[in-house]
């Protein structure tokens, strides 16, 4: 399960980009009800999605030439320079060098061996997202991926990962934690066959998802500001109820009404 007591591995934060920021803010401010803070004159038009006054994710420009509109995870690393040694090693690429943010902290951006892009956050001031696993806000994060079995390997080296397969209406699937963790709600995401299989499978990336109150509703609102509908809203066994939505950028994401936990 998400939460802000980061550790090796853990996603500890989530950012947009966008070419068009003013519009992305007022997106997810109708969808979320998020409001959009600068990080500050010198933080290149980078700012923080908020609610409530924390944090729940950040958005930023198009950065890196021939970029795609996009949501892109971070992932908690105590060296970011070590951890980008050990994904080249492994086969992954690297997109962005490890640089520092100021004071905040250092990030890399990178690329695995499937394709998918994610980052890295070495905290400093920063440590992170400030909210998650509450209503319109960070719940789960999702591989999708051609060949499962070799990014479990692949993150497994990074960060230590646990990976456990679990069989469910729609095939296997494979739940990540930390290293270490245990329990009913230990695992903060998963990974999945890229849609479609084999030659025809889609493109390797992450997906976040977001908790909602209503699914149906919030893919209403989504269509209505510019958005539109990837995998309509569907109910999954022992999960909930979810859709896939893109922006009006095509930056895609999920949204999931968990069911109830058992008393």
């Amino acid at each position: 399960m998400l939460s802000t007591d980061f550790v090796t591995g853990s996603p500890n934060w989530l950012d947009l980009g966008s070419p068009d920021t003013a519009a992305s803010a007022e997106f997810y401010g109708a969808v979320f009800g998020w409001d959009l803070q600068s990080a500050g004159p010198d933080a290149g038009g980078y700012g923080f999605f908020l609610q409530d006054g924390k944090s729940v994710a950040a958005l930023g420009p198009l950065t890196e030439e021939g970029a795609s509109p996009a949501w892109t995870v971070y992932f908690q690393t105590p060296d970011a320079d070590a951890t980008v040694k050990a994904a080249e090693q492994a086969g992954g690429a690297v997109r962005v060098a490890p640089t520092d943010v100021m004071d905040a902290g250092r990030l890399a951006c990178l690329t695995d061996p499937g394709g998918a892009e994610f980052a890295l956050w070495q905290p400093a001031a920063v440590k992170g997202l400030e909210r998650f696993c509450e209503p319109d806000t960070l719940l789960w994060v999702e591989l999708h991926t051609a060949d499962p079995a070799a990014a479990g390997a692949f993150y497994r080296t990074l960060f230590g990962w646990g990976t456990e397969e679990k069989e469910f209406s729609v095939g296997t699937y494979t739940l990540i934690s930390t290293a270490g963790a245990s329990g009913d709600d230990a695992a903060f995401g998963g990974i999945a066959p890229a849609p479609g299989g084999g030659e025809a499978a889609g493109p390797s990336r992450w997906i976040p998802y977001f908790l909602v109150t209503d699914t149906d509703a919030t893919v209403a609102k989504a269509q209505e500001t510019g958005g539109s509908v990837v995998a309509p809203a569907a109910d999954v066994p022992d999960v909930g109820r979810i859709a896939w939505l893109a922006d009006q950028f095509g930056a895609v994401f999920g949204v999931l009404k968990p069911l109830p936990r058992a008393a």
